[in-house]
């Protein structure tokens, strides 16, 4: 029986805002040289991850009896949020599997340069162009907002590189890094949602 972190979880539940301090200054660092191993030195990842576990491990506190030590039952809360990471990056990266580069293939850009509507279109055309429209968004969805948002200022607004970086608040360099993995992951939704984009002219 754990006496000490049963005395512990029983000042947390009282609401001890000493033993709260006490707590996060204690099992952060530590799990998150647990997680971070785990995860290839990713820092950002393993931060968020030991966040989250300590927020669920404190949300369940009331079922903690002492068979393990607490570090151990945190660990083991902190596996199952590193299980549902990997998870979402697995499906992230099913889609970043696919795709098509947005600048170099003629048929997809020609698509989204169509875009624009010619008010004396013909219907089909027209029909064609608001599917394509749909479709565009709809991949845009699927994509993290920092890559979306910067393809929307690339290739709807029409921003230069330098303009996207001021909108931004960043470098140009770090605007042309977004740009290369958006489009990347843009490219994969598109050839999973935008089968048709080569004769959608």
């Amino acid at each position: 029986m754990q006496t000490e972190d049963l005395a512990l979880v029983g000042r947390l539940l009282s609401r001890d805002e000493a033993a709260f301090r006490a707590f996060f200054d204690d099992y952060f660092p530590r799990l998150f040289r647990f997680i971070l191993r785990r995860l290839n030195g990713d820092e950002e990842a393993a931060r968020d991850i030991v966040q989250a576990a300590l927020s669920r491990g404190v949300r369940r506190l009331e079922t903690y009896r002492g068979e393990a030590s607490l570090f151990t039952w945190l660990c083991q809360i902190a596996r199952r949020e590193l299980a549902d990471h990997v998870a979402k990056a697995a499906r992230e990266a099913s889609y970043v599997h696919r795709l098509v580069e947005i600048e170099d293939d003629p048929q997809v850009r020609a698509s989204l340069e169509s875009i624009p509507a010619n008010a004396e279109a013909e219907p089909e055309a027209q029909r064609q162009r608001e599917d394509l429209t749909a479709a565009v968004h709809a991949a845009l969805d699927y994509l993290p907002s920092r890559y979306a948002q910067v393809l929307e200022l690339k290739y709807l607004e029409d921003l230069s590189v330098d303009a996207i970086a001021e909108r931004l608040g960043v470098t140009a360099i770090t605007v042309q890094s977004l740009l290369a993995r958006a489009r990347n992951a843009f490219r994969d939704i598109g050839n999973t949602l935008l089968p048709n984009l080569g004769s959608a002219k």
